[in-house]
């Protein structure tokens, strides 16, 4: 039978009143909420430095500050204590082959997030206005979802037929000339910082939407940076995702042999040689505003990129907005039909 160790978890007091401190979106620093103490990050030292886990243990999780077990999803590194509200990181989560190298933090605050929700649902012409309001937020979560980021390094050799057409005329006689080519590219073609989303309970569909992040933004990971926010370890590694990797490039390599290939009439690839190498991929934990929001008894997802505030998922549709703009445009269309008349002396019918 394994071994349960009671497993102690990382938890940021402040030194100057005791209080939990949690990472501040707005001033990228560890921040008592208290006595209003600032930590740099950058100049702490990460306590998973310096610690070690055994992996082949079974582990109970402790609250630094009230003693309660804290019990989250096999994928979760980072929650808060349900019982007192405590920020805490699952340090054991965070180690080893699941350490992350690089963290975008959060730029957006929770408060301005739901303002910023709120403006973007009032953007909707053709939804419903009772969603518009924006005021049935069931819950708003900062997750720091785990993504890889890819580096691909893509050798091409394509093989086609093209041809070109020209019409002229001669006299009282029009020609059409067509010259053929046999076409060959070779092509290298590299992309860094590929980003695929390596939790199994995250959309993929949603995630894809959220880019583009600000890598600039990058830093070296420190488990502060979670401190106040949710964070998942990847369900999936790079091995595992490497084909849709592929997929999430496929389109951008045609059209870049497209590119490479224009000036003629017509373009046919007889042989298309796509070699996809993984020259590297970075674990990196990126930031995204979860919103479940309670709409006609019905619950809807949303995402928000917690970097950069763009939004994405489906809201309603409100099929009395539709049925009006496609009158609207008809009656336009018909208006403008009626002005040529009149304009080319036919006048108004």
């Amino acid at each position: 039978m394994a071994e349960v160790s009671a497993m102690p978890v990382i938890e940021y007091k402040c030194p100057n009143c005791g209080s939990g401190m949690t990472f501040d979106s707005e001033t990228g620093m560890l921040a008592c909420q208290s006595c209003g103490r600032q930590d740099n990050i950058e100049q702490m030292t990460d306590p998973l430095k310096r610690s070690a886990f055994a992996d082949n243990e079974a582990k109970e999780y402790h609250c630094t500050s009230c003693g309660a077990v804290i019990v989250t999803e096999a994928e979760t590194s980072a929650t808060v204590c349900s019982f007192c509200g405590s920020a805490v990181v699952l340090g054991d989560r965070l180690s080893g082959a699941l350490a992350p190298a690089l963290v975008i933090p959060f730029a957006i605050g929770k408060e301005e997030a739901i303002k910023a929700f709120r403006k973007w649902c009032r953007n909707g012409l053709l939804t419903p206005a009772g969603f518009m309001k924006a005021d049935r937020i069931k819950g708003m979560t900062g997750i720091y979802v785990p993504f890889w980021l890819y580096e691909l390094h893509n050798h091409i050799e394509v093989q086609g037929h093209a041809t070109k057409v020209r019409v002229y005329s001669q006299g009282d006689y029009r020609y059409t000339e067509t010259q053929h080519y046999e076409v060959y590219r070779k092509i290298r073609l590299n992309y860094i910082k590929l980003p695929v989303d390596a939790a199994e309970k995250m959309n993929d569909e949603l995630m894809d939407k959220l880019e583009p992040f600000p890598y600039e933004q990058l830093k070296e990971f420190k488990t502060p940076y979670l401190a106040g926010y949710v964070a998942e370890k990847y369900s999936y590694d790079e091995e595992q995702l490497f084909p849709r990797a592929k997929e999430k490039i496929s389109a951008y390599i045609d059209a870049y042999i497209r590119s490479a290939t224009t000036g003629y009439t017509t373009v046919s690839y007889t042989n298309k040689d796509i070699d996809t190498k993984l020259q590297n991929a970075e674990y990196a934990l990126l930031p995204v505003w979860m919103v479940h929001y309670d709409y006609n008894r019905l619950e809807r997802t949303f995402a928000m990129n917690g970097q950069t505030g763009k939004v994405v998922g489906k809201p309603p549709i409100s099929k009395a907005k539709v049925a009006a703009w496609f009158c609207g445009v008809a009656g336009v269309s018909m208006l403008t039909l009626k002005l040529a008349a009149w304009s080319m002396g036919g006048g108004f019918w």
